[in-house]
């Protein structure tokens, strides 16, 4: 537990409380043993992701699970079912999913309440069979088609229904992240001055072509990167960790695929474009958004970053995170890409 002294010093530095020092390998285990009925062996290991928590774990009669504890306070509950209702219906259809187990109680979502220094912090998880598979490295013709197959049949599902509590990719998202990112604390105060205009001049790109495309939003995976494809040998392609399942256009989940700027991976694109049109319907014209949404892209990292910033563990990750150089280097790489879109502008 961060001790009240610690506490006051965040505070007053407007740094946000760390999300996981209370949350012990021990009542995890003893909180998913009591949710589900089940009696882990001991064995435990911590997948490496800051987002949330994300443990492996057995079971005496040998079967795998995954454990996923949400970072709290990120996503209400409402959003998380929602998720895990839009997976369940992809399951339902027989797309290449992993839904979340029920508990006793036939819920999805229990919550782990743990108390201490005179505070509450309440950890929803969920419970997963554990599926194998390595990552999936697309190189041929057909790799490039089976991904975009595989996100024409998610958003052939995801057409048929909206969210009503996901986040939305819409105009004023990029300046909701721009605001918590300048009204945090984490900018040197010697960066600002350089960083604030790009910020500014970065949302209005993204706003404006987000307008301009006018493209139908959906149902999204949301992180449709070849991360969270798994390739299972005699099984096909499986989509993992539907964490930012959201509310907007197809594009979306299909620029993230590419292994570089639109501009220099046509190829890819195209194929990619081939396989999802096998399933549903594509706007041609939103590809017009792929270089403002990789923009949008770069303003949600920062933010996602500055709101983990006094976890344990972070700095070490992510070494020189707040400095002036690190703060410099994220306005030039903002200036290059405003550049890049501009250009097509013209």
């Amino acid at each position: 537990m961060l001790p009240e002294s610690r506490t006051s010093t965040l505070e007053a530095m407007n740094l946000p409380a760390p999300a996981y020092d209370d949350l012990s390998p021990d009542l995890a285990l003893s909180a998913i043993g009591e949710a589900f009925g089940i009696e882990p062996d001991g064995s435990f290991f911590a997948y490496p992701s800051y987002a949330n928590r994300v443990y492996g774990l057995k079971v005496d009669v040998g079967i795998e699970y995954v454990a996923k504890f949400y970072r709290p306070r990120r996503w209400k509950a409402e959003a998380i079912l929602e998720e895990h209702a839009f997976v369940a219906q992809l399951a339902a259809a027989e797309i290449p999913v992993v839904a979340p187990l029920p508990d006793l109680e036939g819920n999805t979502l229990p919550e782990l309440a743990v108390e201490g220094d005179g505070r509450e912090t309440v950890f929803p998880f969920a419970l997963f069979p554990k599926r194998g598979g390595r990552l999936f490295d697309a190189e041929r013709e057909e790799d490039w088609l089976r991904l975009g197959a595989l996100a024409g049949r998610i958003h052939a599902v995801g057409s048929a229904g909206p969210f009503r509590t996901r986040v939305r990719v819409e105009p004023g998202l990029a300046g909701s992240y721009a605001d918590e990112i300048l009204a945090g604390g984490a900018v040197h105060p010697d960066a600002e001055p350089r960083l604030r205009p790009l910020l500014e001049r970065a949302c209005a790109l993204v706003d404006e072509a987000l307008v301009r495309a006018g493209a139908a939003p959906i149902r999204l995976h949301g992180d449709f990167h070849r991360g969270n494809v798994l390739d299972r040998v005699d099984a096909g392609l499986l989509a993992i960790d539907f964490d930012d399942a959201a509310t907007g256009p197809a594009v979306q989940d299909l620029w993230l695929l590419l292994p570089g700027p639109a501009s220099e991976c046509r190829r890819e694109l195209a194929l990619i474009v081939e396989g999802y049109e096998a399933f549903m319907p594509f706007d041609r014209s939103s590809l017009s958004l792929v270089e403002p949404l990789r923009l949008l892209r770069m303003i949600h990292f920062v933010s996602w970053q500055a709101r983990q910033r006094s976890d344990r563990g972070f700095m070490a990750r992510f070494e020189g995170w707040g400095s002036k150089d690190f703060w410099m280097r994220e306005a030039i790489d903002l200036a290059d890409q405003i550049e890049r879109i501009e250009e097509h502008l013209t």
